[in-house]
């Protein structure tokens, strides 16, 4: 089922009127560029995945079946038992100090995807996709900066058998597609041929055509790594090479840039590595920005154990997790706050680790993704990437966001999403809140965060339940609200379970129907009414929104459910 861009609230009889009118015969053909210029202008782009459609078929493909009736209230399909153990949500209005910006959402790209024509809105539905998670943040850089990009506004062809030239046209297309998406951006220059000189001119000219949107440059991809075989197209510097060798070639490309462009955002060193963010810290560059690290999840790729850091999906949402998050992002986070200056995770994603294209299509990764973003947030990262790439859904990059569908050698014009971008889109409502005080009793692998925004009048709660639905059907929850809130509407993200690969499905933002599945115990005094109209006493229906102020529902596991809760 395609994406299908409407208004949620209040819209729900032109999202109909739409869909007849876009998709005759509900076989989801391609909406030209045109038709959806007209139906954007003016209209907030949300993602409207209809409940119970799986996003893709067993094979990756999209499904072709007729549209189901437009929902109006919030149901989960899939939470017919709910033997998990009960938890208890507490949700204060109480802020701790960190806040949730449009750039905690991103998505890194390869600096090879910038001489892609698909960059372009006319080209393809990129932007589409992009605006269901906001305004991300956007960067371009990756392996293939140093190894296979090559820059010129001379029509010079490349000096080092590098494989794609990069020209002030393709950052023209890439500012068409930053006005449309509201995305700022940060773009790597590559440094694996020494030559601060294109350095500078590509620095000067994404400069003067993004504008505002750059936000950062930075002047190689993983330094550390430059004597390392087994990256694309193999090392590129000599095993003497070391962070005072860096610091040297650094400092000379901005030195080159600032003569240029003297207020050049400059932001790295772009790597893992604690003692390299400390070199680029104490280096004498000039209009230093952030410090920009990269970490991937799952990174011990000859490992099997669970709980672990090997790449199996399980540790992806194993408590341990957490545990290396906090770890590994703290090592960068106390550079940044000694050079005073914010933490950007420029690159990250569930897994480094090759061929891990099972782990990175389980709705494991949708939890994941959803989690560690927050999670992240709170540990102070000011801007994350996932990364991604431009390329075949079979075939290419394991851990991207999106991908093609075309056959092997094909391309299209419509990017499909993988389910770690559907845990991400869950995470939109939460843009421009700070994070509260909110705490989670029981409920096994769970665990949920709250924004507060809107001068105090909108609470933002996520849940991830990360019990496997397929052993525990889902959870009974009670969440208690401060007082005067009360839930306005819920959307979910789901699977059959942790495993299901390929098959995440999304329920989309609706209000709470009066009664709501309950399996836990008490209902605070509330009745709720059955099916029949009449009053059911059933454990199984009583839940609902209580004479206490307290949610009491059944949350199918393997899924992120969010709840917008307003001021009365």
């Amino acid at each position: 089922m395609r994406t299908f861009w409407v208004v949620w609230v209040g819209w729900a009889v032109l999202g109909l009127w739409l869909w007849k009118l876009l998709y005759p015969g509900g076989q989801g053909k391609v909406i030209s560029v045109n038709i959806r210029r007209s139906i954007q202008g003016g209209v907030l782009a949300l993602a409207l995945v209809l409940s119970g459609c799986s996003w893709f078929d067993p094979d990756g493909s999209s499904p072709t079946s007729d549209p189901s009736p437009t929902p109006t209230e919030f149901e989960q399909s899939n939470v017919d038992d709910a033997s998990g153990d009960a938890a208890d949500v507490t949700v204060t209005a109480d802020k701790t100090g960190r806040g949730f910006a449009a750039d905690n959402i991103g998505v890194s790209f390869e600096a090879t995807d910038l001489a892609d024509p698909r960059l372009d809105p006319d080209n393809s539905n990129l932007d589409e996709q992009l605006k269901a998670l906001g305004s991300p943040a956007l960067r371009f850089a990756g392996n293939a900066l140093d190894r296979r990009t090559f820059w010129t506004s001379k029509g010079e062809k490349p000096k080092h058998g590098e494989q794609t030239t990069i020209t002030p046209d393709d950052l023209k297309r890439l500012k068409k597609l930053v006005d449309i998406t509201g995305s700022t951006v940060t773009l790597g220059v590559p440094l694996g041929t020494y030559d601060p000189e294109r350095g500078a001119d590509m620095a000067a000219h994404a400069i003067d055509i993004l504008g505002d949107s750059l936000i950062g440059l930075g002047i190689g991809n993983e330094p550390n790594g430059y004597t390392v075989d087994d990256v694309p197209g193999g090392a590129v510097r000599g095993d003497d090479w070391n962070e005072d060798k860096y610091v040297k070639q650094l400092e000379a490309y901005a030195k080159a840039i600032h003569a240029k462009r003297p207020d050049a955002p400059i932001i790295g060193p772009d790597v893992y590595d604690g003692a390299w963010m400390t070199a680029f810290a104490d280096s004498d560059v000039k209009k230093k920005t952030a410090i920009a690290q990269h970490w991937y999840q799952l990174y011990e790729c000859d490992s099997s154990s669970v709980p672990g850091r090997g790449p199996q999906a399980a540790n992806l949402i194993a408590p341990l997790a957490k545990e290396a998050a906090k770890k590994n992002l703290g090592i960068g986070k106390s550079k940044a706050d000694a050079a005073g200056l914010p933490l950007w995770l420029e690159e990250t994603g569930p897994t480094s680790c090759p061929g891990t294209n099972d782990t990175s299509l389980t709705n494991a990764s949708a939890l994941w993704a959803a989690d560690y973003t927050l999670y992240a947030a709170t540990l102070g990262v000011e801007r994350m990437a996932m990364h991604s790439m431009l390329g075949a859904c079979k075939g290419g990059a394991p851990m991207s966001l999106i991908c093609d569908p075309a056959d092997r050698g094909d391309r299209s014009n419509e990017f499909q999403v993988r389910p770690n971008m559907l845990g991400l889109r869950l995470l939109v409502p939460s843009v421009g809140g700070q994070f509260t005080r909110t705490a989670v009793d029981g409920g096994g692998n769970m665990s949920a965060y709250t924004v507060v925004k809107n001068d105090g009048r909108t609470l933002v709660t996520t849940v991830i339940n990360a019990n496997d639905a397929a052993k525990v059907g889902g959870n009974p929850v009670t969440v208690s609200m401060p007082a005067g809130f009360s839930v306005s509407s819920a959307s979910q993200v789901f699977g059959e379970s942790n495993d299901v690969k390929s098959a995440t499905q999304v329920v989309p933002a609706n209000p709470l129907p009066a009664s709501v599945p309950f399996s836990g115990d008490g209902a605070g005094g509330s009745s709720s009414a059955s099916p029949s109209g009449g009053t059911s006493s059933s454990p199984a229906s009583s839940g609902g929104v209580g004479d206490d102020g307290k949610l009491r529902i059944d949350l199918a596991g393997s899924s992120v459910t969010v709840f917008v809760m307003s001021k009365g």
